[in-house]
C-alpha cells in the first residue's frame, strides 16, 4: 500500500473513531505481503506479528514486537547460557583471588607451601626407588638361581617369583612417573599462584595507594618484618 493510501486509511479510521465516543484503541499492523492494516483488535492469526496500539486520537501508546522465531529463541538461550557461564567463571576467579590474598602475605609463604607439597611427593618417590632397588636385587638373585638349578623342578617356582617381581617393578615405575607428573603440576600451580599474587598486590597498590604495597621477594627490597620480631 502506498503512503497516500495508508494515510487515507488512517484518516478514515480516525474519523470513525471520532464519531464513536466509546471507541476502543486501534491497532496498526503489517501482514506477510507488507499491507498495513488498522483494526480495533488483532486478528488471531496476527497476534504474533509486530503491532502498534493507537489511542482514539491516533497517537501511538504501545508497541508490540513480533514473537521470536524458533531460531531466534535458540540463539537467545545460547547467549543467555554463555553469559551465565561467563559470570560463573568470573565469580570463581574472584573467589580464588580472595583465597590467594587471604592465604599469603608474601612470596616466601607461597614458596614454603609449594615445598611442603613437593616434599610429600619426594618422600613417596624415594620410598618407591628404595623398594625398586630391593626388587632389582631379588630379581638378580632369582635369575642366578634359575641358571644354577636349570632343568630342576624348582625352576617353576623361580619363574613365578620373577613374574611377580617384574609386575611389581612395573607398578613402582608407574607410581614414580605419576608422582613426577604431580610434582610438575604442583610446581606449575604455585608458579601461577605467585604470578597472580604479584598482579593482585600491584593492582591493590594502584587502587589503594594509602597502603604500602608488599614488595615481592627477590626484588632486592626488604619486606617489613611483623611487629615484635626480634632484630638480628
Amino acid at each position: 500500500m502506498s503512503l497516500v493510501g495508508s494515510a487515507l486509511v488512517l484518516a478514515l479510521a480516525l474519523l470513525v473513531a471520532g464519531s464513536t465516543p466509546a471507541r476502543a484503541a486501534m491497532y496498526k499492523w503489517v501482514d506477510e505481503k507488507g499491507v498495513v492494516h488498522y483494526t480495533d483488535k488483532m486478528p488471531p492469526d496476527a497476534v504474533d506479528k509486530a503491532s502498534v496500539e493507537l489511542n482514539p486520537q491516533g497517537i501511538p501508546i504501545r508497541k508490540t514486537d513480533p514473537a521470536p522465531t524458533a531460531e531466534q529463541r535458540r540463539a537467545k538461550e545460547q547467549e543467555d547460557e554463555r553469559r551465565r557461564q561467563e559470570a560463573k567463571q568470573q565469580e570463581e576467579i574472584a573467589r580464588r583471588d580472595r583465597a590467594l590474598m587471604s592465604s599469603y602475605t608474601n612470596e616466601a609463604e607461597i614458596d614454603l607451601a609449594r615445598n611442603r607439597s613437593l616434599q610429600t611427593i619426594r618422600n613417596v618417590v624415594q620410598s618407591s626407588q628404595a623398594y625398586t632397588e630391593q626388587l632389582t636385587k631379588r630379581k638378580a638373585e632369582a635369575e642366578a638361581k634359575k641358571v644354577e638349578f636349570k632343568g630342576k623342578p624348582v625352576i617353576t617356582a623361580l619363574d613365578r617369583e620373577l613374574e611377580s617381581i617384574d609386575s611389581e617393578l612395573a607398578r613402582q615405575a608407574e607410581l614414580v612417573a605419576q608422582k613426577q607428573q604431580e610434582a610438575a603440576a604442583i610446581t606449575a600451580k604455585y608458579d601461577a599462584d605467585k604470578q597472580r599474587w604479584r598482579e593482585l598486590v600491584a593492582a591493590k597498590a594502584v587502587t589503594d595507594p594509602a597502603k604500602p604495597a608488599r614488595v615481592p621477594s627477590g626484588t632486592g627490597a626488604a619486606v617489613p618484618a611483623p611487629a615484635g620480631t626480634p632484630k638480628k
